[in-house]
């Protein structure tokens, strides 16, 4: 049963000197990754963050244990609030946009994260110029994203270190110009099938090899967040870090061999281009 509606709080205490509400257009399951992940890193207090009812009561039960307000509508979500994330499906992007239209001023900041809807769309249907559009992806779940925003022409550097301090809390965040969007999904907005089915393909050749399936699952998933996290804390270049590990007529060479036979990395570079091609032809 969804907790019982709350009426608007006062202003949040300021954290790093900037205090702000934000308000979730649709309490889906990103909406509540970025949710819990500002309230547990600080970046604002759990009473900073409003959401209305959805058709699913969970949802809303969810949003209530981060201790977020619940409004009756998404009008009062609009009002009550100087971020107003728009977290809806892409396809209702438009009706939802036109809906709240009448209530959108220059005094609010307007954050779509719905993929594939250009920014040219969000200020038509908004009749704003100060949005904010933001790509992140699914491991936001686990507060790992990689996270790429724009910024609309209205939008000011406050707006900015705003949702930069927003999406932090759920990973890293870039900044890029929306002509390279497309691109962005083929990389680290699909990026992560890409990886589940490498994690997968380990893991079955471990058992392969003769490894139980639980402990090879184990090891290919750890050795992934290795790698991934020495790329990302060392600086070095993937190569290099390859070279260091792979002897010469030895055990790595050999599997790296494999892999350049099956064209592995050539596989993975038009499966990047392929999803962005399809983004593009989607949007």
């Amino acid at each position: 049963m969804a907790a019982a509606p709350l009426q608007p709080v006062p202003p949040p205490a300021a954290v790093n000197g900037d205090a702000f509400r934000v308000g979730f257009i649709g309490p889906g399951n990103l909406a509540e990754s970025i949710a819990r992940g500002v309230a547990a890193s600080g970046v604002l207090p759990a009473n900073a963050i409003r959401t209305a009812p959805h058709r699913r009561p969970e949802r809303g039960t969810a949003f209530a244990s981060i201790g977020a307000c619940l409004l009756d509508t998404n009008a009062q979500v609009v009002d009550d609030s100087d971020v107003i994330v728009i977290s809806v499906k892409p396809q209702i992007v438009k009706q939802v946009i036109l809906e709240l239209k009448p209530l959108l001023s220059d005094e609010k900041l307007l954050v779509s994260i719905a993929a594939g809807v250009k920014m040219k769309d969000l200020q038509d249907w908004s009749g704003q110029r100060r949005i904010i559009r933001v790509m992140p992806n699914t491991p936001s779940a686990v507060r790992q994203a990689a996270s790429v925003m724009c910024l609309g022409e209205m939008a000011t550097q406050k707006d900015a270190n705003r949702v930069r301090s927003l999406f932090s809390a759920i990973g890293k965040v870039w900044t890029a110009e929306e002509k390279y969007f497309d691109a962005v999904t083929g990389l680290s907005g699909s990026g992560p099938a890409y990886i589940f089915l490498a994690i997968e393909a380990m893991a079955d050749g471990g058992v392969a090899a003769g490894l139980p399936r639980d402990l090879a699952l184990g090891l290919a998933s750890q050795t992934v967040l290795g790698a991934a996290t020495m790329v990302s804390e060392t600086g070095k270049h993937p190569g290099q870090l390859k070279d260091q590990v792979t002897s010469p007529a030895g055990t790595t060479i050999a599997g790296v061999q494999e892999l350049e036979k099956g064209a592995f990395r050539g596989t993975l570079i038009s499966a990047v281009v392929a999803a962005a091609k399809r983004c593009c032809e989607l949007s």
